[in-house]
């Protein structure tokens, strides 16, 4: 397995594409809201990306039609954007994005809620974005790959949710998905050393029902059982300093979304 390590430089370069990707986003955040469709946001997002150095990153990818992937309530990944999908009040709509800048990658994803949601889904949504806090904070040099993981499983899994196993998080930099893959579940002190350089997009995708998954169609994936799914993500990278979130500002603190 060979995991690559970033320069100085190379970090510098992936925090550029990472300040797009969070533009974006965030832009698309507080755009969410009911009767906007999941085509109105792609839209939004290439209105975005339009005049900006660097590519969106999923446009193309293996086939995949669009800049976004909109998974709204049960869908836990790869929602194809449409206009004949509308936001409601209540729903809630997970956003993944990637942008591709001089030939480094970002990649990050958030759950948004439309309006006003259930106490118990905005319960999901919290224990999700807590999972990729925790996760992101075993992101230090001489940890193991298994205590990311176990970070995310372990703290779910106390809230009575459930991890999907059948996507994992990745390593990224001059490609979208490199080695190693992060599982959001794994017990500690197994798998791979952390080093400084190592950059791995991190994201849980947690189910508040059970961890099944069916596939609708090649691309879309929803939970088995019906019930809805979070999904939050960071490009992260190994530092002498730490953790660093290569897909917000540097003087960003705190929670990661």
């Amino acid at each position: 397995m060979a995991i690559h390590l970033r320069s100085a430089e190379e970090l510098e370069k992936m925090h550029r594409a990472g300040l797009a990707v969070y533009e974006v986003l965030t832009a698309l955040r507080e755009a969410v809201k009911p009767g906007l469709t999941t085509m109105d946001l792609e839209k939004l997002a290439e209105e975005k990306i339009a005049g900006r150095p660097g590519k969106a990153a999923f446009k193309g990818y293996r086939g995949y039609p669009c800049v976004l992937c909109t998974s709204v309530n049960s869908e836990i990944v790869h929602g194809i954007p449409s206009p004949k999908r509308k936001l409601r009040e209540g729903d809630i709509v997970s956003i993944d994005f990637g942008m591709e800048v001089d030939g480094y990658y970002g990649d990050s994803a958030v759950t948004v809620p439309v309006g006003r949601i259930q106490p118990e889904v905005q319960k999901l949504l919290d224990v999700t974005r807590e999972s990729l806090d925790r996760a992101i904070d075993k992101m230090r040099a001489g940890n193991r790959l298994g205590d990311v993981s176990h970070a995310v499983q372990s703290w779910v899994e106390q809230h009575g949710y459930s991890v999907v196993r059948e996507f994992v998080g990745h390593g990224i930099g001059t490609k979208m998905h490199d080695e190693p893959n992060l599982p959001n579940y794994g017990e500690e002190g197994r798998g791979a050393r952390l080093q400084e350089g190592m950059v791995i997009a991190v994201e849980p995708m947690v189910n508040a029902g059970r961890p099944d998954v069916r596939m609708r169609d090649e691309w879309v994936a929803e939970t088995a059982d019906g019930s809805p799914s979070a999904h939050f993500e960071h490009t992260v990278a190994v530092t002498a300093n730490g953790p660093w979130i290569l897909t917000r500002p540097k003087e960003m603190t705190g929670p990661s979304w």
